[in-house]
This record gives structure tokens, C-alpha cells and sequence, in this order.
């Protein structure tokens, strides 16, 4: 059974990332569609799967909830959140993620693919620093009176 994962802490993971908490029950995230809401804003809730794992449901409303949505999944799979974002889990609306905690191979695997997607960034990084170093070392030369023969 994986850990707990409890709606206060999802909302607020959420609300300290700029997003709107629109404070939905259950029954009125499922009544109302999300484009029928005035401003952009999500609503969380509790949700017991059937091997008893406590997760939670988030829906995105408002006029642009589909960045909503896209913004909701970016906040809470940054590495210092750890959960785990699933938008095909069924019975789900086009509107609703599914948020659990995140396991230690998923986490390894988003770190991995993270490290994979920022090496020629870094590789750039280096090679720039290298060669601002090797001007540096030319100028410093140069002004101690040696020069180079070609």
C-alpha cells in the first residue's frame, strides 16, 4: 500500500505555487464543468482507490483550465513535492488529475530523464568555462611580459 496522501497537504503545495483554491465539495466539482467558472482555480478532494490507498483527485476550472491542469501536474512533479500526477487513471474527468505519493523508482527515473535533457546544456556550460578560462591564462601571460611565438 502506498503512503497516504492527503488533501490539506496537495492544497497546499498548490496555493503556495500561485494556483487558486476554489474550494469545491465533491458534489459540485461533479455537477459543474470546468469551463462554467469565472476564474482559473482548482479544487481538491479525497479519494480511496480500491486497494484502500488514500489519494487524491484534483480538477482544474475556469476559462483556461487546461493550463490550469498543466500547471497543477508542473507544481506538484517538481523534486522537492515527490508526487506522482496521473491524468488517465479511470473514472477520472477530462478536467481531473489523480495525485499520489510518489515512489522511489518514479522519482529516479524523473531524475534521471531530468539530468539526461540538461547534459548538452551542461556540456555548453563547461566548454564555455574552459575556454574563458584559457583566455584568462593568455591575458595573464601576456601581461607578465610573455608572449606566445605563433
Amino acid at each position: 500500500m502506498s503512503r497516504a496522501t492527503r488533501v490539506s497537504t496537495i492544497r497546499r503545495h498548490l496555493v503556495d505555487g500561485g494556483l487558486i483554491d476554489l474550494g469545491f465539495d465533491e458534489a459540485t466539482q461533479k455537477a459543474g464543468g470546468p469551463t462554467e467558472q469565472d476564474t482559473d482555480g482548482f479544487a481538491a478532494r479525497q479519494h480511496v482507490d480500491e486497494s484502500g490507498a488514500l489519494l487524491v483527485i484534483v480538477g482544474a476550472y475556469g476559462p483556461d483550465w487546461f493550463a490550469t491542469m498543466r500547471e497543477v501536474r508542473h507544481r506538484l512533479e517538481q523534486p522537492y513535492v515527490r508526487c506522482h500526477v496521473d491524468g488517465d487513471a479511470p473514472g477520472l474527468a477530462d478536467n481531473e488529475l489523480l495525485v499520489r505519493w510518489a515512489t522511489s523508482e518514479e522519482l529516479q527515473a524523473r531524475k534521471a530523464a531530468e539530468e539526461k535533457r540538461q547534459a548538452p546544456l551542461k556540456a555548453l556550460l563547461r566548454q564555455g568555462e574552459a575556454q574563458q578560462r584559457a583566455a584568462e591564462e593568455r591575458q595573464a601571460l601576456e601581461d607578465a611580459g610573455q608572449f606566445g611565438l605563433f
